[in-house]
């Protein structure tokens, strides 16, 4: 799996990922940087089958009304320990992984779930 990490999820993240053999790029080492408007984030994404992770609503915003990025992971886990997150996004991977080979997806991971919503033209709709 390939990530593409906005701005407000840490390097430790990104490292992590690495870590375990996963392309993860950080927003700060492409484009713009950090000035980097979210239109330009997700069709570097799509161009780049790379999953957005992020923190920020407007990217669920895009996907549901744009279908871009076409595979996103929201986390919404607010002040969590870096610790934490890598603990918790570790868990989800596996679940990413098969995501990740059926096509389009948002995953919102919050502090009870993960809920995850299929594009329309996946045979599976939502879920």
């Amino acid at each position: 799996m390939r990530f593409r990490c906005d701005v407000h999820i840490s390097f430790k993240l990104v490292n992590h990922l690495r870590s375990l053999a996963f392309e993860a790029i950080h927003v700060n080492q492409i484009l713009d940087k950090w000035f980097t408007q979210d239109e330009a984030i997700c069709h570097y994404a799509d161009e780049n089958d790379l999953i957005v992770l992020t923190k920020d609503i407007d990217f669920r915003n895009s996907f549901l009304v744009r279908n871009t990025p076409k595979e996103l992971v929201r986390i919404k886990l607010g002040n969590l320990s870096n610790a934490n997150l890598i603990m918790v996004m570790t868990e989800y991977l596996p679940t990413l992984q098969k995501l990740n080979s059926d096509g389009g997806f948002m995953m919102e991971i919050d502090q009870t779930s993960a809920t995850v919503i299929k594009t329309p033209h996946s045979p599976e709709g939502k879920q």
